[in-house]
């Protein structure tokens, strides 16, 4: 199952049987109120949702409708909470500075930094760079997870660039990563979230991003330090993850802040996310007034 927010409203995505274009079933109209039109909400009865879209008969989908990817926002609009994870990849860890035994770090993005699909991010002043993550949604609520329980917690995946503005998240003492990568739109997501149920292997899915035609990252999320189910079981330890929470997972080599001159992104700059099973989330930058 694939779930979007189209114009704000939850959808289930589902190829045509005509032109193979992606078309839209909303959700409200499909299940006669049943469930509302908010797409965090359905979170809140994750469940209940799951089983009614699995029971979904395209008879009962008639007014499905094309739509345009630059028409979907966040998949998940309204974290509750967001948490994210620093070097969870060895060769990013190494090209960051630190050993590759480091333990990968937790930070969070501000929820005011979440945005959708092809949105519009006005760079502030500093060097703003990229990071291409898988992102994690948490369907039930979990605390003190068994690994073998973590999947069973999870709605869908989904695609995340945790932008960063480094001149503020490494200055001072102390580094400020949870402010430097809040900025507004610093948090994009999307196209959509799939199941796990999609995926032939949940656990090692091709990641990469791009600038214009140029490769700036590539791996896969097997090379993770710390697996999806790991995480959780770590976060969970300490925070209840409720249903809509969000977990960045941590992005592979390629930032821009280690390359050789260093490099970042650029009024102009169009940025493409993709990860196998998935799709392509695409970000665009303007400069910010004054800038």
């Amino acid at each position: 199952m694939k779930l979007a927010n189209l114009a704000g409203r939850a959808v289930l995505v589902q190829p045509s049987t005509g032109s193979g274009a992606a078309e839209a079933i909303d959700i409200a109209g499909a299940s006669d109120g049943r469930f509302g039109p908010d797409p965090q909400q359905l979170f809140d009865d994750w469940e209940r949702f799951v089983a009614w879209a699995a029971a979904l008969e395209r008879a009962d989908a008639a007014g499905a409708v094309s739509f345009e990817a630059t028409q979907l926002g966040a998949p998940v609009p309204r974290p509750r909470q967001v948490f994210a994870i620093g070097l969870n990849y060895a060769e990013h860890a190494a090209e960051a500075g630190y050993p590759p035994d480091a333990l990968p770090v937790t930070f969070t993005k501000f929820p005011s930094s979440i945005v959708g699909q092809d949105a519009v991010v006005e760079l502030p002043v500093g060097n703003v760079d990229w990071e291409v993550e898988l992102v994690v949604v948490i369907g039930r609520e979990a605390h003190r997870l068994e690994r073998e329980q973590a999947w069973d917690h999870v709605a869908g995946l989904t695609i995340g660039q945790d932008l960063s503005e480094r001149i503020t998240q490494l200055q001072g003492a102390a580094p400020q990563f949870s402010l430097g990568k809040s900025f507004p739109g610093f948090g994009p997501t999307g196209p959509w979230l799939v199941t796990p149920d999609e995926f032939v292997d949940r656990d090692d899915l091709a990641i990469s991003c791009r600038l214009s035609d140029e490769t700036l990252q590539s791996s896969r999320t097997s090379m993770m330090l710390y697996d999806v189910p790991e995480l959780l079981v770590r976060l969970s330890a300490v925070c209840p993850l409720l249903p809509g929470d969000i977990v960045f997972s941590g992005t592979p080599a390629g930032i821009g802040n280690r390359r050789t001159p260093p490099r970042f992104l650029a009024p102009d700059s169009v940025l493409v996310s993709e990860i196998e099973g998935i799709g392509t989330l695409t970000t665009r930058f303007t400069a910010a007034p004054g800038r």
